[in-house]
């Protein structure tokens, strides 16, 4: 009898050992879990946090699994994946940056899940439907906006004789022209630039409609690109003005505008924190409007760079994944304020401008309402087709552009040279 008792207790346990492997709570059939990738702890990861205790404390009976990776890392492992034919190992939601994410749907529609009927694409900022949707169907849940805008040193302006006024709305000629009386005034350089980044010249073409693709979103669209042509004369005007202090890197890149080395910071509204982190300097800042590129026709003063978006995978736990989007990203105003006021988060929802935290002055910025600003120029950035190449182009015109900037090749010469590789390349 006791050697029978033992077999069965033995049997229990075995059974116990075998059914406990799981890790998905399988104690707990009820339980609802989701895993989400994405980088950036003081950003992104912060976001998906705030988003993650709101639904919970609606949705107990789910766990959301938050997962930092490096946003190379991301795209890697997606590829490796979803190339693999697999989506083992593979997350529920998956943040994609815009430039990136119509690569990964025409590569593999199949892979994420048509958000349409959760989300309507109308709610949000025009200029985001272009990387979020593919073949008449929304798949992405536009995040954050990378609207453009204007950072000024009002006391570096103001010794050369100029006015927060004086620079509303003015064109990159202008710019260049107030850059050169700054730093006769001053010493001090316009801005600063990586020439290993095409950032600026990347703003610069959107706010006037194009891209350095053609509306395929396949066709390199360099040679005989009126945009392109003038955001490059205009660059290398710049630098022959010698208005542009030169820097290497991202830390090199902060300390130009922190240490008060440059007068102006033309950039995405996510440089915000870091312009503020120079407690110092606060009521010598303005945020003034993007300029134009004069003689462009269609270009506006507003523009773009960066931004993401929040993907669905169609994996186990999609139903789950795409109610916790519609629920947080996909509607909650009230999340965006939170967002903004404790991430400084510029949302793309068009009803997340209507909180009280977009209509705050900001002592820094002298009272300004520079939130208010940034969400009404995200409504006004153009919708371009980001495509499928926008990395591979810069890649090719990071070097010709050094060319054209060194005068051994003529603009048009450059552009046709880079048409010509991009075609051979990316066939």
């Amino acid at each position: 009898m006791k050697k029978l008792m033992f077999l069965l207790l033995a049997s229990v346990l075995l059974l116990s050992a075998c059914s406990g492997g799981g890790g998905n709570a399988s104690s707990d059939p009820g339980k609802k879990e989701i895993t989400v990738w994405a980088w950036d702890p003081n950003f992104n990861i912060a976001a998906l946090n705030l988003a993650k205790e709101k639904y919970m404390a609606a949705h107990p009976d789910v766990k959301i699994n938050i997962v930092e990776n490096a946003q190379a890392d991301i795209v890697q492992k997606l590829n490796t994946g979803l190339n693999s034919g697999t989506t083992k190992g593979l997350p529920n939601i998956v943040l994609i940056e815009d430039y990136r994410s119509q690569g990964f749907l025409q590569a593999y529609p199949d892979a994420f899940r048509d958000m349409s009927s959760s989300i309507k694409a109308a709610d949000f900022a025009d200029y985001k439907a272009g990387p979020t949707s593919y073949e008449g169907k929304q798949y992405g849940v536009p995040f954050d906006s990378g609207v453009t805008g204007l950072y000024v040193r009002t006391d570096y302006l103001e010794q050369a004789g100029y006015k927060v006024a004086d620079l509303q709305n003015i064109d990159w000629d202008q710019f260049i022209e107030i850059g050169k009386k700054v730093k006769a005034a001053t010493g001090k350089d316009m801005l600063t630039q990586d020439p290993n980044d095409l950032g600026l010249i990347r703003s610069m073409i959107q706010s006037a409609g194009s891209w350095y693709l053609k509306e395929d979103g396949k066709t390199p669209n360099i040679a005989g690109n009126e945009a392109l042509k003038k955001a490059l004369e205009t660059y290398k005007a710049m630098y022959d003005a010698n208005i542009v202090k030169a820097n290497s890197d991202w830390s090199q890149f902060l300390a130009a505008f922190n240490s008060g080395a440059v007068a102006s910071v033309p950039t995405g509204n996510w440089i915000t924190p870091s312009v503020k982190a120079e407690a110092s300097q606060s009521g010598k800042w303005a945020v003034v409007p993007f300029p134009v590129l004069k003689g462009v026709p269609n270009s506006v003063h507003a523009s773009n760079i960066g931004g993401a978006s929040w993907y669905v995978m169609n994996v186990d736990g999609q139903d789950t994944a795409a109610d916790f989007l519609k629920s947080t990203f996909g509607s909650d105003k009230d999340l965006y304020q939170e967002m903004l006021t404790k991430i400084g988060i510029i949302g793309t929802l068009k009803t997340s401008s209507e909180n009280e935290a977009y209509d705050k002055p900001d002592e820094f910025f002298g009272g300004q309402k520079v939130y208010a600003d940034f969400a009404k120029w995200t409504k006004e950035v153009p919708n371009v087709n980001y495509g499928l190449h926008t990395y591979a182009i810069e890649d090719i015109m990071t070097v010709e552009v050094q060319n054209y900037l060194s005068g051994s090749k003529d603009v048009d010469t450059m552009m046709k040279d880079v048409q010509a590789q991009a075609e051979a390349q990316l066939k």
